[in-house]
């Protein structure tokens, strides 16, 4: 017997995820995308379409609330306190899965590739609004949804986002 592929689907307009076995949705977590809709264009801020791929799981085994700078963590634990010293940053936690574009031309290669425009599925303060477009293009999901399903993926899994 084949195993079904696992993989993951991002739906822009209705700022849902799934995590799908084969044709069945076997999780389902709100998120958060670009506040400036759907693009690939490099330096626009959207969240890219189409298809990807896990390239890079980051973070496994840190505490949750763990604060990321360029894919690092910084020793610190965000807090409100923290945020409130810091309102300039984009808060980057928990776990980070980073994305690699699959299309050459739409999201891999030349100035549309998601993976040099640092897209990633990252945690963010649970304090932050799901289900509505805020994000710099990342997809942002509550801490515990996203180690839930960091726990259920593995590099190399195909993540579609559409919209």
């Amino acid at each position: 017997m084949s195993a079904v592929e696992r993989w993951i689907s991002v739906s822009l307009p209705e700022q849902r995820l799934e995590l799908r076995e084969g044709e069945q949705a076997v999780a389902v977590y709100p998120v958060s995308t670009a506040l400036k809709g759907p693009g690939e264009q490099c330096g626009s801020g959207c969240t890219p379409r189409g298809w990807h791929r896990i390239r890079i799981k980051i973070g496994d085994g840190l505490p949750a609330n763990t604060v990321f700078v360029g894919r690092r963590p910084t020793g610190e634990m965000y807090s409100p306190e923290l945020a409130a010293r810091y309102p300039e940053r984009d808060w980057i936690l928990t776990r980070i899965l980073w994305l690699t574009g699959l299309e050459s031309g739409r999201n891999r290669g030349d100035d549309c590739d998601t993976l040099r425009r640092f897209i990633y599925l990252h945690g963010c303060p649970d304090t932050a609004p799901m289900g509505t477009p805020l994000s710099h293009g990342c997809i942002r999901m509550r801490n515990q949804d996203l180690l839930e399903l960091f726990a259920q993926v593995s590099a190399g899994d195909r993540v579609l986002i559409s919209g």
